[in-house]
């Protein structure tokens, strides 16, 4: 053997041993187990003499095992740590392993390095230690939770084809794998099996890989003196990315004594406080000893085959077969704290006195003591069948005492299963509530209404307890039974007036009586409106009317009026209002419901008209704008012409006209009549047939007309007088042609109203 020097990290020896060596001199330690044959080997051949399998050394670091065999599906130098690299090897032609796949039902396994051996063993188990690690534990990282790598510790009689899968999470049918065991993912997945997971690697570990499992146990009922093969495997799943190993413990290779699962709190099976465990080390065969260990001291004077646990620790046993062959057995024992609790008494409600009455048994359990973690399972008319978890009491929550201040008994069991048994003494009273009846308004008139019965509830609750659990239900059978409860929001089923039973429950009473529900019809009111209030009719005022409809004789009703949220103190059918506002008017009847009404009034003005302006064209036509004032909106039109919004009317004819101005809220229309006159700004008396005499057009209009014309020059004389039939002026005064310039007019009206201005004489 060479003799190395081993640093902090774990060292990797691929050449010193062969793998028969590394089986019957390394992995086990036994003088029980015999005829140690290797007959296969498979790994990676990357050429030289580096190997995917070999010895490793941790001798001074932190890792678990000290020494053993360690089988990689990457070089075998690159389980060395520390863990600053990734491991992630291939080599061509190295395939999976089919009776890995078939034992673990997966597929595609590639990279698989095999050790099988053949043993024979004198007692009826074997054990070894191993931990596997891999690069796919990726902390914080979901795939965590979706990728890893398989292996296998497969054994089988020699006799036989069929493999047992030995490498499982303790107590479980669960591979060991990266998805099988790993702590809590952050946005991954939940904690599997987390117990058994060790840690997570960073750059100092003494491996080259991310994470690890705790040191687990390998175990296997085996036959004594029957011939076995083991198939130790392990492989890349999918592809050869990301290597594992799995490291097995020098000399734990064993024939052991099987003493039963662990008993642990972490495992959730620990021993119950008032409970023993009877452990069995017997092992046929001639001249077999017995001796007994607790926490590494021997129990002294144990030496039969059995011993009885009582108390925490770990227990071992050696037994020792044919004077020579020592096998092992141990476990670890736990046990549970004591459940701290204390009998109880139930009081609860007896409408008719007779002490008999229905209980629900559970309403108890707060108050058997520190509850903390513990739950009471079931209910029993004996200690004896509570002890036994025997025939326990069918409905606890509809228990009919059949004898007054009848006990009953509770089981309690904390989270492990261990229990104690409690008395409970039922008790009864007298109780009822104050009012029969819940009433609720309805708008559909069709008698069915949804009832807050959590509304009911918070009424009954005084008369009870603040800590009361109240239900309501259909009939008195669904009561007694708890059963069909109905729910928070219940729709009667029987139109107006329907009775439902209420059961109010606390740790002192129990009340089971009736309430009716009473369904109203609301005031039925007209469809909310818009009203259009016209200031120019100011003082006269608008009438704003409930709308109450449906109504009967016998009928009594109260109105409550408000504008914009203010309280009018009006309680009349009608009101008189002259103001814009949101008006609301509430109608309640003499059952007390009510219905709400909206009537929003607006405002607007018929337009006054401040200004017509009249512009003549040159063909005899006019343009007119009209402006207008109000708090309306306007369309304006001509004679029987169509609305408009624009206020300018072009190329008006001469004549009278009839302009409309209209509110398009719905006030009235005003009506303005107007004569268009048309009044030359030039003419040019030259001859030619065309403005040769200058006169207003237009004149013969009936509305209005004109009476007479004059004609000025810039110094005010008097040039012309023209009347309605004459034929305008041809630029002469006093048989004088006068020269091209300004000239001024004024005409008068029969209204006595008179317009000036001036024109131009062009020659």
């Amino acid at each position: 053997m060479s003799i190395s020097v081993f640093s902090q990290n774990v060292q990797t020896d691929a050449s010193t041993y062969t793998p028969q060596q590394l089986i019957e001199n390394i992995l086990i330690n036994s003088s029980c187990i015999t005829n140690v044959v290797v007959t296969n080997v498979v790994g990676g051949n990357f050429g030289g003499a580096e190997k995917s399998y070999g010895y490793f050394n941790a001798s001074g670091t932190t890792f678990p095992i000290s020494e053993g065999l360690v089988l990689t599906t990457g070089k075998l130098s690159n389980v060395d740590g520390p863990n600053s690299t990734l491991s992630d090897d291939d080599v061509t032609n190295w395939n999976g392993d089919a009776d890995l796949e078939t034992m673990l039902n997966e597929s595609n396994t590639t990279n698989a390095t095999i050790i099988e051996f053949e043993f024979t063993s004198v007692s009826n188990q074997i054990s070894f230690n191993y931990i596997f690690a891999s690069e796919e534990y990726q902390e914080n990282n979901a795939n965590t939770c979706i990728y890893s790598d398989l292996f296998g510790f497969l054994i089988r009689p020699t006799n036989s084809s069929q493999y047992t899968n030995i490498a499982l999470v303790p107590n479980t049918n669960i591979p060991v794998k990266v998805t099988t065991v790993h702590p809590d993912i952050p946005n991954g997945c939940s904690a599997q099996n987390e117990y058994y997971f060790g840690s997570w690697n960073n750059a100092s570990a003494p491996i080259n890989f991310n994470g690890q499992t705790k040191v687990l146990t390998a175990k296997a009922d085996v036959t004594p003196n029957e011939r076995y093969h083991v198939k130790l495997v392990i492989a890349d799943e999918q592809n050869y990315r990301y290597d594992s190993a799995v490291f097995l413990e020098a000399g734990s290779f064993q024939s052991t004594i099987d003493l039963g699962e662990d008993r642990l709190l972490a495992t959730n099976n620990p021993l119950c406080f008032n409970e023993t465990l009877e452990l069995d080390a017997f092992t046929a065969g001639n001249n077999v000893t017995y001796k007994w260990f607790k926490n590494g001291s021997e129990i002294i004077g144990e030496t039969s085959s059995k011993y009885t646990v009582q108390n925490d620790g770990v227990y071992k046993v050696e037994v020792v077969l044919n004077g020579s062959c020592v096998s092992y057995g141990e476990i670890t024992v736990e046990k549970s704290e004591d459940i701290n609790t204390r009998g109880n008494y139930l009081n609860l409600c007896d409408d008719d006195n007779d002490g008999l009455t229905f209980f629900d048994l559970h309403l108890a359990d707060p108050f058997y003591g520190d509850m903390t973690g513990l739950t009471v399972v079931n209910f029993f008319l004996t200690p004896e069948k509570a002890d036994n978890n025997q025939d326990p009491i069918p409905n606890p929550s509809v228990f009919f005492n059949t004898v007054p201040n009848q006990v009953v008994y509770a089981r309690i069991e904390n989270q492990f299963g261990c229990h104690k048994v409690e008395p409970l003494v039922l008790d009864s009273n007298n109780s009822s509530l104050s009012f029969s009846e819940f009433d609720i308004c309805d708008d559909n008139f069709d008698g069915i209404a949804t009832f807050n019965l959590d509304e009911l509830r918070t009424l009954i609750k005084p008369e009870v307890s603040s800590t009361a659990t109240i239900s309501f239900f259909e009939s008195y059978n669904d009561a007694a039974y708890h059963q069909n409860e109905l729910p928070d929001n219940f729709e009667n089923t029987t139109p107006n007036s329907q009775e439902i039973w209420v059961k109010a429950q606390n740790i002192f009473c129990e009340i089971l009586t009736t309430i009716t529900l009473n369904v109203y019809s609301k005031p039925e009111l007209q469809e909310n409106e818009e009203q259009l209030y016209c200031l120019n009719t100011l003082p006269q005022k608008m009438t704003l009317n409930a709308g109450l409809i449906n109504a009967l004789p016998t009928d009594s009703y109260t109105y409550k009026w408000q504008k914009d949220g203010v309280d009018l103190g009006l309680n009349q059918n009608e009101i008189e209002i002259d103001e814009a506002g949101n008006y609301i008017v509430r109608v309640t009847n003499q059952n007390n419901c009510f219905s709400e009404r909206t009537i929003q009034v607006n405002t607007s003005e018929s337009a006054k008209i401040d200004n017509i302006e009249i512009e003549n064209n040159l063909d005899l036509t006019s343009n007119i704008t009209l402006t207008v004032s109000g708090i309306g909106e306007y369309e304006f039109a001509l004679d029987d012409g169509i609305f408009q919004t624009d206020n300018t009317f072009l190329n008006v004819s001469i004549g009278s006209h009839t302009i409309s101005v209209k509110d398009l809220n719905g006030c009235d229309t005003i009506l303005e009549k107007i004569v268009v006159f048309g009044i030359p700004k030039f003419f040019t008396p030259n001859n030619d047939g065309k403005n040769d005499t200058w006169n207003p057009f237009g004149i013969s209009t009936s509305e209005n007309p004109i009476t007479n014309v004059y004609v000025f020059d810039r110094f005010g004389k008097l040039l012309a007088e023209l009347n309605p039939q004459s034929n305008g002026w041809n630029g002469f005064a006093n048989a004088k042609q006068m020269p091209s310039a300004d000239y001024w007019y004024k005409i008068i009206f029969q209204n006595g109203e008179t317009l000036r201005g001036h024109f131009a004489l062009i020659r």
